[in-house]
């Protein structure tokens, strides 16, 4: 199959764009590189540098004529969704029409969408929160992911176009941006690697549902071939807290490194956990990397991007 990947240079999505690659499919990714890496594109890919808000998107739907879109380009910052809500929007929900637009136009016959299980939930009524939890979002970027899964079912019911809608717990790994807000995981990993303090939010008993990237991917996979329209959590279930993050990340990367907490983020959830079960049931995933692998894998991925060193 022909396969577009918006967002296919970032840290998710270049996973996915790999594993597409290795599966045998033919792979276009479109990425703006405003936070993701040319370094990042498989070379068996054909990439575009390119705004998927930009008119020329036509021009490459026309050419390649894709089978399936798989999107995962977005605006990711909910800080930046707060302070900015209009360019959060015009990227999340014009720019993602744009895409859609263009795949009606073009034939394509199933659109696969990363979406969010943490920002979509809001504050959790019971936990592990499962699809049929209500949606009560909380910053302009979990509304705009809700909307975007609003249109694709009107491109289903309307146009016929099938659907896949993955909701991403914290996904960390390898490739996560250790800049800006988004990858927890990642700041730690990289303050410690410059020799710079990690500040731990408040008591740093705050959780979070940290699911590594891998296993992701398998669910990207697994989409292609899903024989209807649905939405399914993509997580572990298992809460863990800030506290534990650091610790495993100090153990492997800098024992010494002092523990500092700051002053709690003002708004911040304080637990968000998602159910897996029916991903489990209908697809037959499940998590195969828990968080103390995946941290190892994260932290030795970092290390070796900083030559080495520790």
């Amino acid at each position: 199959m022909k396969i577009l990947v918006t967002g296919g240079a970032g840290f998710i999505g270049s996973h996915v764009a790999d594993a597409y690659v290795e599966a045998g499919h033919s792979v276009v990714i479109v990425d703006d590189l405003s936070s993701g890496s040319r370094d990042n594109v498989h070379p068996n890919a054909h990439f575009y540098q390119l705004d998927i808000r930009h008119p020329e998107l036509e021009d490459i739907f026309r050419r390649e004529a894709f089978d399936i879109v798989n999107h995962h380009a977005a605006q990711m910052d909910v800080r930046t969704s707060v302070s900015d809500p209009s360019f959060d929007a015009s990227v999340n929900i014009l720019g993602g029409l744009n895409v859609f637009e263009n795949a009606r136009k073009y034939g394509a016959k199933r659109i696969v969408f990363a979406s969010t299980g943490g920002a979509i939930y809001g504050e959790q009524d019971t936990f592990p929160a499962d699809e049929q939890h209500p949606l009560r979002p909380l910053s302009p970027y979990g509304i705009t992911k809700l909307c975007t899964e609003k249109y694709l079912y009107y491109y289903k019911e309307v146009h016929g176009i099938e659907h896949v809608i993955l909701r991403y717990a914290n996904v960390f790994g390898p490739r996560q941006n250790p800049h800006g807000e988004a990858g927890v995981v990642a700041i730690f990993a990289s303050r410690m690697l410059n020799n710079q303090e990690p500040i731990i939010n408040g008591d740093g008993k705050q959780t979070r549902d940290y699911t590594f990237v891998s296993d992701v991917v398998r669910a990207n996979l697994m989409a292609l071939e899903y024989p209807s329209s649905d939405i399914f959590n993509v997580g572990t279930g298992v809460e863990t807290d800030v506290n534990v993050l650091f610790s495993e990340l100090r153990r492997h990367l800098k024992p010494d490194c002092p523990e500092r907490h700051g002053p709690a983020k003002q708004g911040e959830q304080r637990r968000s956990v998602i159910s897996c079960e029916k991903i489990k049931r209908e697809m037959g995933w499940s998590p195969h990397v828990d968080v103390i692998r995946g941290l190892a894998l994260t932290a030795s991925f970092f290390r070796e991007q900083h030559g080495g060193s520790s």
